[in-house]
C-alpha cells in the first residue's frame, strides 16, 4: 500500500497487462491486515504448504480471507494455486477433480473438505455462452493477477499466504472492507451477464456482512434481474439455500424485494408479505432460523422452505375445501400445486420436498386429540419439525395458541397426565381455522426463537 502511494506521488503508473488489468497487488503485512493466524484451519495450512514445497504458488483465497480480515473464523477454506487440477490431485491421497464449467479439486482430510482452484485466466472468446451471454463452460487457466480479475467482488479477491502471513490485494478489497462497501470487479453489467447468480450473491453478502452496495454495482440489478430466469434451477436453489442459512435470512429476503430479485424465485412472496398473518409467520420463522444459525445449531432446509411456502399452500388448501374437497385430500392437492409451481424456478431436492410435505401433512393431525391418534403422532420421525411449525402458526395468530400449548404439555407429560389431557375438552376446532393467538401461558410453552429446532 505504501509502495503504491509512493508510486502515485512520483507519477509512476502501476504495471498492467494488455487488457489494462493491474498486475501489482498491494502487499499487506500482519500489522497492516491484522489477521490472527490462530483462526486458520490446520488443513488449509497443510494444503498451501504441500503445494509450495512442490514448487507451486498457493494461497488461502476468497471468503475465507474476507472473514479472517473481519476477525471471524471461516467455515470453509478455499485455496488458489498455479498448479493444474491434475498436478494438485497427484500431491494428495484423497483428492477428486470435479466441475464442468470450471474444474476444481476437492481435497479431503477426514470429513474436512477444502476446495483447490487453479488460477483462472480471461474467458476465451470461443467459450460456450447462452443467448443472453452467460458463460456455460470455461476451463481457461491464467496468471495470478488474471485470477484476481475473475473474482466477483473486491472483498473476495484477496490472497493470504500462511507461510509469510501476508495478504495480496489486487483491487482495493482492504479499503472496501474498511468502508464496509460491496463492489464488483470490472463492469457490473458484463459481470452480471456472465453469471446472473452474482446478483443474488450481492444481496447475500450485503445483508450478511451489513455492508452497503456500491452505487455502480447496484444500478444494473433491477434491469438485469430477469437474467436469473436463465440460470439452471439447481444452481439458483443452491444460492437461495446459502442465503437462507446465512444468519441474515430475513434481511436477505427484504433486500431481494428491494432490488427486485425475488420475482420468479418465490412466487407470490409479495402477496404473502403484504398479508398481516403471512408476514408475521415468515418473520417469526426466519428470525428463529437466524438465531439458530448464529448459535451454531442445525436448521433443516425442508423446514425453511415449508415455512416460506406455507401461506401459498394454505390459500390453495382453503380454496380446494371451499370447492367441496375433503380437508386431507385438499391439503395434498394444495401441496402438489405449490411444489409444482416451484419446480421450474427452484430445483428443490426430493428429500427436502418430502420433508416439506410431511410437515404440512401433519398439521391437521395435531387437531385430533382423542383416542390413539396423539400417541401415533408421537412416533412420527418428523414430529419435532411439524411441532415447531405448529408453534409458528400459533405465534403468528393463524390458529389458537391453545393447540400448541396442549401439544407442548402432552409431549412432556407422563402416562397419567396424558390421559387427563386427552379427557379434557379441546377449546379449538376446525382444520385450518384462523384464530388469533392469545397471550395465555402454558406449562412447558416454548419461545418463538426455539422454533426450527425440529428442522434439524
Amino acid at each position: 500500500m505504501i509502495k503504491k502511494f509512493i508510486r502515485k506521488i512520483l507519477g509512476v503508473k502501476n504495471k498492467t497487462d494488455a487488457a489494462g488489468n493491474n498486475m501489482e497487488p498491494d502487499l499487506l503485512d500482519p500489522k497492516q491486515h491484522g489477521i490472527d493466524p490462530k483462526l486458520l484451519s490446520n488443513n488449509a495450512i497443510r494444503v498451501t504448504q504441500t503445494l509450495q514445497e512442490a514448487g507451486f504458488k498457493a494461497y488461502v483465497v476468497g471468503g475465507a480471507v474476507r472473514d479472517l480480515l473481519l476477525g471471524v473464523k471461516p467455515k470453509d477454506f478455499d485455496i488458489a494455486t498455479n498448479a493444474t487440477p491434475e498436478q494438485v490431485k497427484r500431491l494428495f491421497r484423497r483428492a477428486f477433480i470435479i466441475g464442468k464449467r470450471f474444474q476444481i479439486v476437492h481435497v479431503m482430510f477426514g470429513q474436512d473438505l477444502l476446495e483447490v482452484t487453479t488460477f483462472r485466466g480471461p474467458a476465451a472468446v470461443e467459450s460456450p455462452k447462452d443467448e443472453h451471454g452467460r458463460v456455460l463452460r470455461d476451463n481457461t487457466f491464467g496468471a495470478h493477477h488474471e485470477d484476481a480479475v475473475r473474482r466477483d467482488f473486491t472483498i473476495n479477491a484477496m490472497y493470504y499466504d500462511p507461510a509469510t502471513q501476508s495478504v495480496l490485494d489486487f483491487h482495493g478489497g482492504m479499503a472496501d472492507i474498511r468502508k464496509k462497501t460491496l463492489r464488483i470487479i470490472g463492469v457490473p453489467e458484463a459481470r452480471y451477464r456472465e453469471d446472473p447468480v452474482r446478483m443474488l450473491r450481492v444481496v447475500r453478502f450485503a445483508a450478511r456482512l451489513q455492508f452497503s452496495i456500491d452505487p455502480a454495482t447496484a444500478a444494473p440489478i433491477a434491469v438485469m434481474a430477469p437474467l436469473i430466469n436463465n440460470v439452471p434451477s439447481a444452481r439458483v436453489f443452491d444460492e437461495m439455500l446459502k442465503l437462507l442459512l446465512s444468519g441474515q435470512a430475513l434481511a436477505c429476503l427484504k433486500r431481494l424485494r428491494s432490488e427486485g430479485l425475488h420475482h420468479g424465485l418465490l412466487p407470490l412472496l409479495d402477496v404473502v408479505l403484504e398479508q398481516p398473518m403471512g408476514e408475521k409467520f415468515i418473520t417469526l420463522a426466519l428470525e428463529a432460523t437466524d438465531e439458530r444459525v448464529r448459535q451454531g445449531k442445525p436448521v433443516s432446509p425442508g423446514f425453511l422452505f415449508a415455512s416460506l411456502l406455507w401461506h401459498q399452500v394454505l390459500e390453495k388448501w382453503n380454496a380446494y375445501q371451499a370447492a367441496g374437497e375433503f380437508p386431507i385430500p385438499a391439503l395434498h392437492l394444495a401441496a402438489d400445486d405449490v411444489l409444482d409451481t416451484q419446480a421450474d424456478k427452484l430445483a428443490i431436492q426430493r428429500k427436502i420436498g418430502s420433508d416439506m410435505r410431511d410437515i404440512w401433512a401433519m398439521q391437521p393431525r395435531f387437531e385430533r386429540r382423542t383416542g390413539k391418534s396423539p400417541y401415533k403422532l408421537l412416533e412420527h420421525p418428523r414430529l419435532r419439525a411439524a411441532y415447531d411449525f405448529l408453534l409458528l402458526r400459533c405465534a403468528s395468530g393463524e390458529i389458537d395458541a391453545e393447540l400448541g400449548e396442549w401439544w407442548t404439555n402432552f409431549m412432556t407429560a407422563d402416562g397419567n397426565e396424558r390421559e387427563v389431557l386427552l379427557a379434557a375438552k379441546p377449546r379449538t376446532a376446525g382444520t385450518g381455522a384462523k384464530k388469533r393467538s392469545s397471550s395465555r401461558g402454558g406449562r412447558g410453552r416454548r419461545k418463538a426463537s426455539d422454533s426450527a429446532e425440529g428442522a434439524a
